[in-house]
């Protein structure tokens, strides 16, 4: 894990302490659902899919070969390419902004923050919310020759919703 951070530092990736690249994982079982990359653009942070898993944990599709789709939203975009989280601004303790279910294409309010080593998103709609614990990535956690993308080099692109 520090090497990638080391990499990502050294590359200028990294403009705030949640920016970089983060696994979602499955509350019930435990395992990575997608792997986000959250980036800053003019002063605001975004959070795109890079990568999706299968059941058992396995990085099954990427940026460079995306195959799923996205019901929710307006033209069914392929999930890995997808910005989720955008306008995300920094409030002090939290950075706040959207998030999108791209499988219902409801849009939330989000709330971002780190916790120890962890990024707590959570996803709110007026009172009532729900908060999901992402792992910062390790080298380890990408395909065999992945090529870890430029963040500096994201444009967002917010999703429209069915």
């Amino acid at each position: 894990m520090k090497v990638l951070w080391a990499l990502l530092f050294c590359g200028g990736l990294i403009a705030a302490d949640i920016d970089g690249f983060w696994k979602s994982i499955n509350e019930t079982t435990g395992k990575p659902q997608c792997a986000v990359a959250v980036y800053e653009y003019e002063g605001l942070h975004y959070g795109r899919i890079v990568g999706t898993y299968d059941a058992q944990g396995v990085m099954s599709e990427t940026i460079y070969e995306p195959k799923g789709r996205a019901p929710g939203i307006l033209g069914n975009p392929h999930y890995c390419g997808m910005d989720l989280i955008w306008n995300l601004d920094d409030s002090g303790s939290k950075f706040k902004g959207k998030i999108v279910d791209p499988e219902k294409g409801n849009v939330y309010n989000a709330e971002l923050w780190t916790e120890n080593e962890d990024l707590i998103v959570r996803g709110k709609l007026f009172v009532f919310g729900r908060s999901q614990k992402w792992r910062p990535m390790t080298t380890a956690d990408f395909p065999k020759g992945f090529k870890l993308p430029d963040l500096t080099k994201f444009v967002p692109v917010i999703p429209a919703v069915k």
